[in-house]
């Protein structure tokens, strides 16, 4: 009988392991990744049929995980950043013990099953990330990378001491978040991140010679990461071992280049792209699993040796994790008191710190963000801010913070470069993590790179908080190319989110209470100029009691007409105080106009029915007024004062007059609707 030496788990000693149970391990995976795609006629085989061996080893030799506790905080986490591979995910999540059933795999891609085409965390037992669209599973786990190091710094190695570990594909690194995400990580030098590039040369379209002739090592190369060219190893487990346990132990974060065969050993279709996308056929399956020895009558084959094998191998790494558990217990109480509030949310006594902002001073929004992150950031010990470059104009700029860096990983001061994307991605990667609080900004308008990121927070209900400023036209000189139109409509057309967006600092700060408390993503849309502070904004926090009013209930009155109100008019940010203007002047007219200060459509959506209807009367006509795109507020407005064009270049004021934003004519459109 063949036997094999390899390296233990930890690396330290040497074990002897019958490579014959093995070799069937492996064409059990290959075997059920041909099963899934063909019994639900939609999938992708090839790449989990090629990458059969990889995973063998990542889950059986390499990665501390105990399928008892998928949650396990200091567990090795794995990203398939090549997400349409995702029954080699799931295959792996049964055969090591994660709950999922045969029936589970059965059901892939079928409504309601916990095994969907794509992975999705929160859904599936073990699913890390949700993966999919490609370079996005690449970019995540540079933050989960970046959340580990930050710990470990923090609590030491003791509490914190995991890699994480991703397998990616071409389409990942042709995808331009790679380009960014990759950067970042080799500038910070991220060691515990090894990324295992499958080099099949494989696309939908055919050979990616069609589009794509990158030098993926010297690219990796130039960003200072460790790059191993491996080469045509993809069916030799101990240099796939070897190589993995070489790049865990380097510095700089690690990239494995393998060349592999997609669909392997298919004999028609393998090295084509007909494996990569589609089932392989009734006949083709078939003649696969009569190469690899497998039963060729039997769907979903795994014999109990099989799964003997698996459940052995991870038997030991509850052991890992329960001496983890001892040396939490024992922890001195300063790290263990750390260790909980950077778990769990703040004391209720953290919103005692919230500024308070005094009536009738000008405050830009973004730079109450920054007064009320700076006056809170002591009870928010995994608090990593940053931005995309424009540090000191949106908010996120942490005073007496040190810089996120390689040589002082403990920073809370994140510099993301010009890199939107990779700084959306890798604040999804943080959350994900667990202990962090990732708090980054940029334009809103440039919100636009960051929001494949942004909905992937947003489907899986990560807590990451935006700062989007320079929110509107009123930004003024930088003109129609940094002045957003429709990005507002467009964030709240996504589910998942909330978005705010504060008419003064009071409001602010009372949005930045609900972002740190939300338990999914937060959008703050902030103003570039000084905002006065309104009459009756900071009422919900001088009381500390009144935590249902104010922006908690997405749209509250700010100003009630002194006799039933003829007219209600509504809307978020700097409008609001056109809106208390344009009251006065409807008053000297003897009409009688209600001001409803409208910051969140999502939270206010949550209220009920009597509470919409007390802040829009029914019957009662509705003006809205945003400098934004007119669509969606049909459904609270009457009639809306908004943009149908893109902006102009010229001072803020100037441009806000010039497109209707006065209070003139707010008044003469309520007069009109009167």
């Amino acid at each position: 009988m063949q036997q094999e030496t390899h390296n233990a788990q930890q690396g330290s000693s040497k074990t002897t392991v019958d490579t014959d149970i093995e070799d069937l391990c492996v064409a059990v995976i290959r075997g059920l990744a041909m099963d899934m795609p063909q019994r639900a006629n939609s999938g992708h085989p090839g790449t989990a049929m090629a990458l059969a061996p990889l995973a063998h080893v990542l889950f059986s030799r390499i990665m501390t995980h105990d399928p008892s506790d998928p949650q396990w905080p200091d567990r090795d986490r794995f990203v398939l950043s090549c997400g349409h591979a995702s029954v080699l995910l799931y295959s792996m999540l049964y055969l090591t013990g994660y709950g999922l059933t045969i029936d589970d795999l059965k059901s892939f891609r079928q409504l309601g099953s916990i095994t969907p085409g794509h992975p999705e965390v929160g859904l599936t037992p073990g699913v890390e990330i949700t993966t999919g669209p490609l370079g996005q599973g690449l970019a995540t786990s540079v933050g989960m990378a970046v959340a580990e190091r930050f710990l470990r710094s923090k609590v030491g190695s003791e509490l914190v001491d995991h890699h994480t570990y991703v397998i990616c594909s071409d389409g990942d690194l042709m995808e331009g978040i790679s380009h960014e995400a990759a950067s970042f990580a080799g500038h910070q030098r991220l060691g515990r991140l090894v990324c295992i590039y499958d080099d099949n040369h494989i696309t939908i379209d055919g050979s990616t010679d069609l589009a794509y002739s990158d030098n993926v090592a010297g690219r990796f190369e130039s960003y200072g990461w460790h790059v191993m060219p491996i080469g045509e190893v993809a069916e030799d487990r101990r240099v796939l071992q070897s190589a993995i346990e070489t790049a865990k132990n380097d510095e700089r974060p690690s990239m494995i280049i393998l060349r592999s065969h997609i669909g392997w050993p298919s004999p028609h279709k393998h090295d084509t792209s007909a494996a990569h996308g589609e089932p392989l056929g009734v006949d083709e399956v078939r003649e696969t699993k009569e190469i690899l020895r497998l039963p060729e009558d039997q769907e979903m084959y795994v014999p109990e040796s099989v799964l003997d094998f698996y459940r052995k191998a991870v038997a030991p790494k509850s052991a890992v994790r329960q001496s983890w558990e001892s040396r939490l217990k024992s922890a001195p109480q300063e790290t263990a008191e750390l260790w909980k509030s950077l778990h769990n949310p703040p004391p209720r006594s953290w919103q005692q710190s919230l500024p308070i902002f005094a009536t009738g001073t000008a405050v830009a929004t973004r730079a109450g963000l920054k007064k009320c992150i700076g006056s809170t950031k002591q009870y928010l010990p995994g608090l990593l801010a940053g931005s995309a470059d424009l540090t000191g104009n949106t908010g996120v700029e942490l005073e007496d913070a040190s810089q996120l860096s390689a040589d002082y990983p403990a920073g809370t001061q994140v510099h993301f470069g010009i890199r939107e994307h990779a700084m959306a991605a890798t604040m999804l990667g943080a959350s994900r993590h667990g202990g962090i609080l990732p708090v980054g900004g940029t334009f809103f308008v440039f919100s636009d790179y960051m929001k494949p990121s942004v909905r992937l927070a947003a489907l899986t209900h990560s807590h990451v908080i935006y700062s989007w400023t320079h929110d509107s036209i009123g930004l003024g000189e930088d003109g129609p190319t940094h002045q957003p139109i429709e990005h507002l409509m467009a964030m709240r057309a996504m589910p998942g989110i909330v978005i705010i967006r504060p008419a003064d600092a009071n409001e602010c700060s009372q949005a930045w209470r609900i972002a740190v408390e939300h338990d999914g993503p937060v959008g703050l849309v902030l103003s570039r100029q000084p905002l006065e502070v309104l009459p009756g904004t900071s009422d919900p926090l001088e009381n500390r009691t009144l935590e249902n009013e104010g922006v908690a209930r997405g749209a509250y009155v700010l100003a009630e007409s002194e006799e039933t109100p003829d007219i209600v008019l509504t809307a978020s940010g700097s409008e609001v105080a056109l809106c208390l203007q344009a009251r006065e002047v409807l008053k000297n007219s003897g009409r009688n106009a209600r001001v409803v200060s409208f910051p969140s459509w999502e939270i206010f959506e949550k209220q009920d029915e009597d509470y919409k209807k007390h802040i829009f009367p029914p019957g009662v006509p509705t003006l809205a007024v945003e400098a934004g795109s007119k669509l969606g507020w049909d459904r609270y407005a009457t009639k809306v004062i908004g943009m149908e064009s893109f902006g102009a270049s010229a001072p803020g004021a100037q441009v806000m007059e010039k497109f209707g934003f006065t209070v003139e004519n707010v008044s003469a459109e309520a007069l009109t609707l009167l």
